[in-house]
C-alpha cells in the first residue's frame, strides 16, 4: 500500500466540501495518530501523509488502522499517503490541506513548523517545539508570522485538560481555600512555593499495544533532554495555574536559579526491547533534570525522569504541590487533597472546597483525618490519550477565528521554552 516512488495511495469518490483538511508530516512520534482517535465536526476524514518510506511510518499508519478498526466507535480516516526522504519539501509544494500535524524528530521541529506557517498553513504540532535555546529567536519569529497571516500555530498542551489539574488551578486561585501562593521558605519536605515531579516510563503499550521507540529517540541532540521534552507541560502547568490568562515576559519574569542532570542507564538487552534494535554497548541515556527557577517571585522546582519500566506496570506517575498561605494543594497521581496549614482550621478549608466544586455537581470534597480530600467522578477522567482530541477541539474552534485566540498564549509559549532550554543549558554546564 506504501508507493516509494511518491504516487499517492488512491481515493475515489467525489472532493471533499469540509473546510479543514489534516495533513500529517512525518509522524515519529505516536502522538501525531493520538489526534485521529476520534473524528471531528468539519474536518475532513481524508489526510494527507507525508513520510520517509520506514519504521516511523509504518508505526503510525497500523495505529490509525486500529482506531478505524476497533469496536467501539470505530474512526473513518482515509490516508492519502506520500513517501519521500524530503516529505517536508513535497508537503509545502503540494499543500493539499490547511493543517498541518506535526509530531516527531524534535530538533527539526521548529523549522518545519516556521516553514509551515511561512507557507500559509495552519500548525497544530506536538511538543516541545524547540530544545535548544539558540532556537528561540526562531519559535518567536514563527509566532510573529502566523499572527500576522491569521494562522494558529498551537502547542498540544494536554494536561490542561486533565481534570485533577484544572480543579487544582481552580482551587489554587481561591484565596478562601487557598490563601496566596508562598514565595519563600519550606512547607514539610516541599522547597519553595511549588513542587512538581513527573516520572515517565521508556516502556510502556499506546492504546494497548506495546510501544516500540525509534532509536533517534535516545539520542538527546535530537529528542532533546527530559526537561526540555516533558517538562514542558510541567512549566506550562505552573505558569497557567498561578498566573491565569496573564501575559508573562521571560526576559523580565523568569530567573534560572540551578539545574542539574543524570541519566538514566541503560543495558543492550533493555535497548533491544524498546527499540527492536541492537548496540554493543550500554547506553546511559540522559533524560533527567531537576531545574529551580522563580516566575514573577514565585519559587518553582521541577523534577523530570524517565526510568525505564514501571516496577508494577503502571502509568507513568505524576505529583503537583503548591504551597499556599492557607493550604497546600496536591495532586498525586490521580488524588486531589487540600492539606490545611493550620489543621484546626480544616473544617473551614472543606467548606469553601465544597464551595469552589458546587459547580461540577458531582465533584465532591471530604474531611479525613483533617486533609480534605476531593473526589473526581469518572466522567472527568477522560484518560490521557482523549486529552489529544480535546486540545485538537479547541484547535479547532480558534481556526474558525483566530483573532480569538488568547495574547497570553503566544507570550507564555516563549517563557515556558524559555524555562526549559534554559535550564537544560545550565544543567549541563560542568561544576569545577
Amino acid at each position: 500500500m506504501l508507493a516509494a516512488d511518491s504516487k499517492a495511495l488512491a481515493l475515489d469518490g467525489p472532493a471533499d466540501p469540509a473546510p479543514i483538511r489534516l495533513i500529517t508530516l512525518d509522524p515519529g512520534h505516536f502522538h501525531a495518530s493520538l489526534v485521529q482517535k476520534e473524528m471531528y465536526p468539519g474536518v475532513s476524514p481524508r489526510v494527507t501523509v507525508y513520510a520517509p518510506l520506514g519504521f516511523d511510518l509504518t508505526e503510525h499508519l497500523n495505529r490509525v488502522a486500529r482506531f478505524n478498526l476497533r469496536p467501539d466507535k470505530p474512526t473513518h480516516w482515509e490516508l492519502d499517503i506520500h513517501t519521500s526522504d524530503d516529505p517536508l519539501a513535497q508537503m509545502l509544494r503540494e499543500k493539499p490541506g490547511n493543517v498541518v500535524v506535526i509530531a516527531g524528530r524534535n530538533r527539526p521541529k521548529i523549522d518545519r513548523i516556521q516553514a509551515s506557517v511561512n507557507a500559509g498553513l495552519n500548525v497544530l504540532a506536538d511538543k516541545p517545539w524547540v530544545i535548544r535555546s539558540v532556537d528561540l529567536p526562531k519559535l518567536a519569529a514563527t509566532l510573529d508570522a502566523a499572527e500576522k497571516k491569521g494562522l494558529v500555530a498551537y502547542d498540544l498542551m494536554t494536561e490542561r485538560y486533565e481534570a485533577t489539574n484544572y480543579i487544582q488551578k481552580e482551587l489554587v486561585n481561591d484565596p478562601d481555600v487557598f490563601g496566596t501562593i508562598m514565595l519563600s521558605g519550606q512547607t514539610g519536605a516541599i522547597s519553595g512555593g511549588v513542587y512538581m515531579q513527573s516520572t515517565h516510563w521508556l516502556l510502556k503499550t499506546v492504546d494497548g499495544a506495546p510501544l516500540l521507540r525509534p532509536e533517534w529517540f535516545f539520542d538527546t541532540n535530537e529528542q532533546g533532554e527530559g526537561l526540555s521534552d516533558v517538562g514542558t507541560h510541567l512549566v506550562d502547568l505552573a505558569a497557567w495555574t498561578l498566573f491565569p490568562e496573564t501575559i508573562l515576559d521571560y526576559r523580565k519574569d523568569v530567573t534560572i536559579e540551578s539545574a542539574r542532570r543524570h541519566p538514566t542507564p541503560m543495558s543492550v538487552a533493555q535497548y533491544k526491547k524498546v527499540t527492536g534494535a541492537t548496540r554493543d554497548r550500554p547506553l546511559d541515556y540522559y533524560c533527567n533534570t531537576v531545574v529551580q527557577y522563580t516566575l514573577r517571585g514565585v519559587p518553582i522546582t521541577l523534577n523530570v525522569t524517565w526510568l525505564y519500566e514501571s516496577p508494577n506496570g503502571g502509568p507513568d506517575t505524576f505529583m503537583a504541590a503548591y504551597n499556599g498561605t492557607r493550604s497546600q494543594i496536591v495532586v498525586r497521581d490521580g488524588m486531589l487533597m487540600v492539606i490545611p496549614n493550620d489543621r484546626d482550621n480544616w473544617p473551614a478549608i472543606l467548606e469553601a472546597v465544597r464551595k469552589r466544586v458546587a459547580h461540577y455537581g458531582d465533584v465532591k470534597a471530604e474531611g479525613i483525618d483533617k486533609t480534605v480530600l476531593v473526589t473526581i467522578p469518572d466522567r472527568l477522567r477522560v484518560g490521557h490519550e482523549a486529552h489529544f482530541a480535546q486540545v485538537a477541539a479547541k484547535f479547532f474552534e480558534y481556526l474558525k477565528n483566530p483573532a480569538s485566540m488568547p495574547a497570553w498564549e503566544k507570550a507564555n509559549m516563549l517563557a515556558k521554552y524559555y524555562v526549559t532550554t534554559a535550564g537544560v543549558d545550565m544543567s549541563q554546564v560542568k561544576v569545577k
